[in-house]
């Protein structure tokens, strides 16, 4: 049955082993990656179903949606037959609310008290991208997170930060406390001279107005170096 089952569509598939019939019958967490993924692109190609274009999608992705996730909308298009650009911006966005829809439910209970935390923190929006981003956390006097925010993008190898912006939003937040966290798209989780030289920068800043500075982090696929761990904050 299972062989038999390449040469139909999923509309002639029993309907217990349709992603959308199952999903409604059983619940989504029935389904697996796959069948998720079928549900959102829809459609496969002339020589495999949705099923089985998003099984092969995620085997090539080594059945991690982080590296999936690390894909570009062009690159979807281009390994994949049937994923057009539709299909693909679908794809991102859903993975897109999955980090946030994780990020709020850290932040609604995070207070922090160690780099793990921090890393935790952190870790979802950072995981997976190609460039650089450089993240602030500003807590209150108890050290629970009162917002995080992207202050800076940059490209592969380095991003800027803006000291004087960091400062004006920790203080109209009216923050006691800040930490900090940027990626290593490299996967290298050793500081840079200029990580090292940022780091001084913000503790000099937040030591004039009067505010806690916690932590910066590295974070580098899986791993991560922090500041205070290391006795350098």
């Amino acid at each position: 049955m299972i062989a038999d089952r390449k040469h139909l569509t999923i509309r002639e598939w029993s309907e217990d082993d349709r992603p959308r019939e199952k999903m409604a019958k059983k619940g989504q967490h029935s389904l697996s990656d796959a069948e998720l993924l079928a549900i959102l692109i829809g459609s496969g190609n002339k020589e495999e179903s949705a099923v089985e274009l998003s099984r092969r999608i995620l085997r090539e992705c080594k059945d991690n949606l982080n590296e999936l996730a690390r894909l570009s909308i062009h690159e979807l298009c281009k390994r994949f037959k049937g994923i057009g650009e539709a299909k693909a911006i679908t794809i991102m966005a859903a993975l897109e609310l999955g980090k946030r829809r994780k990020m709020n439910e850290i932040i609604e209970r995070q207070k922090i008290g160690s780099s793990s935390d921090l890393y935790n923190l952190f870790e979802p929006v950072l995981v997976d991208l190609v460039h650089e981003e450089f993240w602030i956390a500003l807590l209150d006097g108890a050290n629970k997170v009162i917002i995080t925010k992207c202050l800076t993008l940059g490209g592969q190898q380095q991003t800027i930060v803006d000291l004087p912006l960091l400062l004006k939003l920790a203080l109209e937040k009216s923050a006691l406390a800040v930490a900090v966290a940027h990626n290593h798209p490299s996967g290298q989780d050793e500081p840079s001279r200029e990580d090292e030289q940022i780091t001084r920068r913000i503790k000099q800043g937040c030591e004039a107005v009067g505010i806690r500075f916690l932590d910066h982090i590295i974070i580098a696929r899986g791993k991560y170096y922090s500041f205070a761990d290391e006795g350098k904050i």
